[in-house]
């Protein structure tokens, strides 16, 4: 496919309108035209270099027939026509949307085309050889065009729309621009060429037919008569004509309010009543001056402009600035005035300035109010009241006469108390019925200055009615305390004090407050006004200084001094009293710090200092301590083995002639040591472990002719006599009833002790009862011993 046609210039101009006739022609048409010319009825053209016949395709949209849509016919110069080429086809929708015949070039569309969807289609195409699939022509490129159809109508992307227009809008005032949008080919015919109309909404707004501008086309629109507006718009395409495709939207309009209407109240005249007792502040009512409009042009305010409360009531507009609430600004009282009148003016905040001819925006109601009567509790002439006696007001002596009365028409008598909280010392009274406040204990200011005390008043009639004052009662003084010294009631003089040194500065204190200050004079008392040893001289500041009259002071002669002050104050009547300072003579070094006040320390010699007779008697205090611990082990060593602390009892005794160890003593010696002494002391002989005997046996000393002379019996015998002859006569020996030692005994029975070795500590009988207590094991003992309970009944 090399060569391709050189077409005249005139053909060549002539070309693309040629191929836009043949694009417009009927399928079918082109087609029998194909045919006639595969047919040969014409004759061959002159070709100069052959190619390609189109290199560019024109097909309409949304074809709908039931055969392939044709789109044209490719050929090669190099076709015979004898079935050797092979056309190939390539590119965008090639094999899904366009398909070609290898053998004769024919392209055909087998889907329905779209141009809002794809509006062109860039292909490829070769001519190979059919046996060896080789190229015989470069591939050429060619393109298809879908030309548009009017298929789609106006669309509103963004609707429905919402709107807002002041009401009383002039006409033509701008509410809304809308835009319909075509997907056809806005270059091809009128396909895309939108024209808009309001098929619903008159005559109260209007559209653009270019723009889609939606206005106002009536005047005075009234949003309280009519708030929102629905209004169809359509837009059609083609310009309008017909056959147009249209599409439809809604939009909503709603009117905004302004202040266009004045408030009104909806009563010339309200009635209120309130009860007297109520507390400034409260509310008495509240009144509404309706608005038709809504928002900040319904806000209001109010205010009294006029009437005889103006100055009893007050007006405050809610929170939400549309109802005046009414409250209390004094005090009430139903008998001195039991109504009132009050004009109020209620007026919009917000006024546009475009509606003031439709004013005023303000409007005037009267309110009457009714104060209404309750039963009040008394009222004191005074809230509190100030009271000065003095602290030596004698009792009964009358303070204060309060009054209180029933502020109501009634005029219900009134009875005083005092509330006991207030003053828990009794120290006041009042009278019932005159309210007569009168002392009836004594008063004392350095006790209590201040007396704060209630006084109640209660209607007789109703004691519920309560009220009360408070009295404050200021107790004056009266110089009724003598003055005493402070801290120094004691003062030293040093031993080497001279004559004319201080020794003490005395300050005295008294609890009374006079009103130009304390003033105090010192003096001796007139028994040591005289006194060798020691003067007084008032300084006149409230204060004294003590001094000695002579030197040499000695602990020897005399340790301690008495030395009697008189104090006065200068107030009347004037207070006095006498206070004795105990002065002690010392021991002090060069810089008059004192070293000792005891005269004892003066009698010990004088090579015996201080830490020597504190090391003495530390060795005097180890020495005793010495001799109470030897002591101490000297006794424990000679304490017999015996504790008294609970004892075990077998159920099973083993009879022997001295005390066994117990149930625990599993170590008793072998009674055949006592038939033959001998036998104690044989290495094979079985010995007790636990303890040995605190004395040795002392078979050693007796005789052995004693022993093994005679028969088994008096053997024995004779051993024992021996050996309780020796215990006998040894004053040291402890009082053992065997010559075995058995310091231990068993532990854990109830009964203790069987023990009779310290039953010789007291002459008295023993009682038995206890062996009731100690259980089944010793049930026989306490037959033996007479004392078995029995079930005979008591006798009281």
């Amino acid at each position: 496919m090399g060569d391709r046609f050189h077409l005249p210039a005139a053909a060549a101009a002539l070309l693309p309108v040629a191929l836009c006739v043949l694009t417009l022609l009927p399928h079918s048409l082109l087609g029998r035209l194909a045919e006639e010319d595969r047919a040969g009825g014409s004759a061959p053209l002159q070709r100069v270099k052959r190619g390609w016949v189109w290199n560019q395709f024109f097909v309409l949209e949304e074809y709908t027939g039931l055969e392939p849509l044709y789109i044209g016919k490719l050929h090669s110069d190099m076709d015979k026509g004898d079935g050797s080429i092979k056309y190939i086809l390539t590119g965008d929708g090639a094999g899904t949307t366009f398909t070609i015949d290898d053998s004769t070039g024919d392209i055909h569309a087998i889907q329905r085309l779209d141009r809002e969807v794809k509006s062109q289609y860039v292909l490829r195409a070769q001519a190979r050889n059919r046996l060896t699939d080789s190229p015989l022509e470069p591939e050429s490129q060619f393109i298809v065009k879908i030309q548009d159809i009017n298929d789609n109508e106006p669309k509103f992307l963004d609707g429905p729309y919402q709107a807002t227009v002041p009401e009383m809008s002039k006409i033509g005032t701008s509410v809304i621009q809308l835009t319909a949008t075509d997907a056809d080919d806005p270059t091809y015919g009128n396909s895309a060429r939108v024209v808009y109309s309001i098929l619903e909404g008159q005559p109260y707004f209007s559209v653009d037919a270019k723009t889609g501008v939606v206005r106002v086309s009536l005047a005075d629109m009234d949003r309280e008569t009519r708030e929102n507006y629905t209004v169809l718009i359509q837009a059609k395409d083609m310009g309008g004509q017909l056959g147009g495709l249209a599409g439809t939207t809604t939009v909503n309009i709603t009117l905004s309010d302004v202040n266009d209407n004045p408030p009104m109240f909806d009563q010339r005249l309200y009635q209120m009543s309130v009860p007297e007792s109520v507390p400034v502040g409260s509310v008495v009512g509240r009144i509404w001056a309706k608005d038709r409009d809504v928002g900040v042009n319904a806000e209001m305010k109010y205010s009294i402009i006029d009437g005889d409360g103006r100055d009893t009531f007050d007006i405050i507009t809610d929170p939400t600035n549309l109802f005046g609430i009414i409250t209390v600004k004094k005090p009430l009282n139903f008998e001195g005035k039991p109504s009132y009148t009050l004009k109020v003016e209620g007026a919009n905040t917000h006024v546009d300035p475009g509606f003031r001819h439709r004013g005023p925006f303000k409007d005037v109601t009267i309110v009457h109010v009714s104060v209404e009567d309750v039963d009040e509790p008394p009222y004191f002439d005074l809230p509190s009241y100030y009271i000065e006696l003095p602290e030596d007001a004698e009792i009964g002596t009358l303070v204060k006469t309060v009054s209180a009365r029933d502020p109501d028409a009634a005029n219900n008598t009134v009875r005083y108390s005092i509330e006991r909280s207030s003053d828990l010392g009794k120290y006041f009274y009042i009278e019932i019925t005159s309210g007569s406040l009168m002392t009836v204990r004594s008063l004392d200011r350095e006790e209590v200055g201040w007396h704060n005390i209630t006084v109640l008043a209660m209607e007789m009639n109703n004691p519920t009615q309560i009220a009360s004052a408070s009295v404050a009662v200021r107790v004056l003084d009266v110089n009724d305390n003598p003055p005493s010294l402070t801290h120094y009631l004691e003062a030293y003089v040093c031993e080497n004090a001279k004559a004319g040194q201080l020794i003490q500065t005395v300050t005295a204190v008294d609890p009374d407050e006079p009103m130009g200050g304390q003033h105090f004079y010192y003096s001796l008392a007139p028994e040591a006004a005289n006194n060798p040893n020691f003067t007084l001289r008032d300084n006149q500041d409230n204060t004294a200084w003590i001094l000695t009259r002579r030197g040499g002071w000695s602990q020897q002669d005399q340790t301690v001094f008495y030395l009697p002050l008189f104090i006065s104050d200068g107030e009347q009547p004037v207070q006095t009293s006498t206070s004795t300072l105990t002065i002690r003579v010392c021991s002090c070094n060069q810089e008059g710090n004192v070293m000792s006040c005891n005269a004892e320390a003066y009698s010990l010699p004088a090579s015996l200092s201080r830490g020597a007779l504190i090391a003495i008697l530390a060795c005097i205090f180890v020495l005793l301590v010495m001799i109470l611990l030897m002591l101490s082990l000297r006794t424990h060593r000679k304490k017999p083995y015996l504790c008294d602390e609970e004892e075990n009892v077998h159920e099973n005794i083993v009879r022997y002639d001295d005390e066994g160890g117990g149930e625990e003593d599993t170590e008793a010696f072998d009674i055949a040591a006592m038939w033959n002494p001998r036998e104690a002391h044989h290495p094979l002989a079985k010995l007790r472990q636990d303890m040995l005997p605190e004395i040795e046996s002392l078979s050693r000393y007796v005789p052995q002719a004693c022993v093994v002379g005679g028969g088994g019996d008096s053997s024995v015998h004779g051993y024992v006599l021996a050996k309780l002859l020796e215990a006998d006569v040894d004053p040291c020996a402890p009082p053992y009833d065997s010559l075995q030692t058995y310091a231990y005994e068993g532990e854990g029975s109830v009964a203790e002790s069987l023990s009779s070795l310290q039953s010789g500590t007291s002459n008295t009988d023993h009682e038995y009862d206890y062996l009731n207590d100690w259980g089944p094991r010793f049930k026989k003992l306490a037959e033996m011993y007479g004392v078995l309970e029995t079930n005979i009944p008591p006798t009281w």
